[in-house]
């Protein structure tokens, strides 16, 4: 994604259920969360609050999103360990992502871009164990139809409660309970997605929090705002659903 900004320009971004890999080929961006420029490059783990970025001049960045659990197949380390931060490439020691970052910024057409990212991927690739990987696969589309009891999603995986969530976060890179929190924020913004009209009393029940002010309160906690002033700013869309 290319950006021209002819002054000081910012934009809000929101826990999505995803991590992904960024680099910056252009200017960077703050951070205001972290009071601090983010890496030139980095792998930026689960997210449970939102940021504010700052940029200004031309901003030319690539993203590589993952679908739930799907960086645990390219990087050999637990994902938990990345929960919340934006670590970079430098810090990770890694030869071959480090190789990728010089590529990458060496390159000028996009497509090439994309071509060499596929190909990092593709080598990278490794087998994950079989059986954590179906039972992580199976929770996920348990989560995707509703499903938010812990307890009923540890029994889907055919595990206790303690490594479920061992095994919960170091695929998808969060803990049970906050990994659900973020999912059904995102319900919702998917529901205003598709139903602009619909009431903040009957949004609060589909999407399954207790009552209207639970669910304002957790809206404004992963936004910034609440439910109507998030109408009023944003075009409503959810990453995770869509």
């Amino acid at each position: 994604m290319t950006i021209h900004s002819a002054g000081q320009a910012s934009e809000r971004v929101i826990p999505t259920g995803m991590m992904c890999l960024m680099f910056h080929r252009g200017e960077r961006l703050f951070s205001s969360s972290e009071n601090q420029w983010q890496p030139r490059a980095f792998l930026s783990g689960q997210d449970t609050a939102y940021t504010d970025l700052s940029y200004s001049g031309v901003i030319d960045m690539i993203s590589v999103e993952f679908r739930p659990g799907g960086a645990k197949a390219f990087f050999k380390m637990p994902m938990i360990e990345l929960n919340g931060q934006a670590v970079a490439i430098d810090a990770l020691s890694d030869p071959q992502l480090t190789e990728l970052e010089k590529r990458l910024s060496e390159t000028g057409d996009p497509n090439a871009c994309v071509f060499h990212i596929e190909q990092f991927l593709y080598k990278r690739f490794y087998p994950l164990e079989a059986y954590n990987l179906r039972r992580v696969n199976a929770v996920m589309q348990s989560v995707y139809r509703g499903e938010q009891n812990i307890d009923r999603l540890a029994q889907t995986a055919c595990l206790g409660y303690k490594q479920f969530k061992r095994v919960f976060a170091d695929y998808v890179g969060a803990n049970p309970k906050d990994y659900l929190r973020v999912v059904r924020f995102q319900k919702a913004l998917h529901s205003l997605q598709i139903q602009p009209q619909i009431s903040l009393t009957q949004l609060a029940y589909e999407c399954g929090y207790y009552d209207q002010a639970h669910f304002i309160k957790e809206f404004k906690q992963f936004s910034g705002y609440t439910p109507t002033e998030y109408r009023s700013v944003c075009e409503p869309h959810s990453d995770f659903f869509s």
